[in-house]
């Protein structure tokens, strides 16, 4: 498997420098409008506009066809990013940033391992090692040290 190039690097290296600004932009949005649930739609609502936009832009209208092979599956990646912006807008403010998104690291590399341990959705197969567990260890450490401080 060839290696990511700098600029893939770079753009996850970015999205993930935003996530935190997302957060507290959400988080603050939450407390003008008085609702955690209305702040993740709006932010919602920009971003489905923001996407329109481009797909129009781009003209990559998904195919009729296409859609009609969707399984329910499919729809639950805005699920789960709806609950994420929600979650967001409401536990970023009150943990912080630093723990909100050690916590957040927290549960995406136990994901991952378990996605790559066994295959799971589309990912090639990848056993979990005890490097590997360390590595997600060091972080949980992270995160208790950090709170001390």
């Amino acid at each position: 498997m060839p290696s990511p190039t700098g600029w893939l690097i770079a753009l996850a290296l970015l999205a993930g420098a935003l996530l935190p600004l997302q957060a507290s932009i959400n988080g603050q949005l939450a407390k003008s409008v008085d609702s955690v649930l209305a702040a993740a739609m709006i932010s919602f609502v920009v971003g489905t506009l923001t996407l329109l936009s481009l797909v129009l832009w781009t003209r990559e209208l998904p195919a009729i066809e296409g859609m009609r092979q969707l399984h329910w599956w499919h729809w639950l990646g805005g699920v789960m990013g709806a609950l994420f912006i929600a979650t967001a807008a409401y536990a970023a403010p009150r943990t912080g940033a630093l723990v909100f998104m050690l916590v957040v690291l927290a549960g995406q590399m136990s994901m991952a391992m378990l996605l790559d341990h066994f295959g799971w959705a589309g990912y090639r197969e990848s056993p979990v090692s005890p490097a590997k567990l360390a590595g997600l260890g060091l972080v949980v450490a992270g995160i208790a040290l950090i709170q001390r401080g």
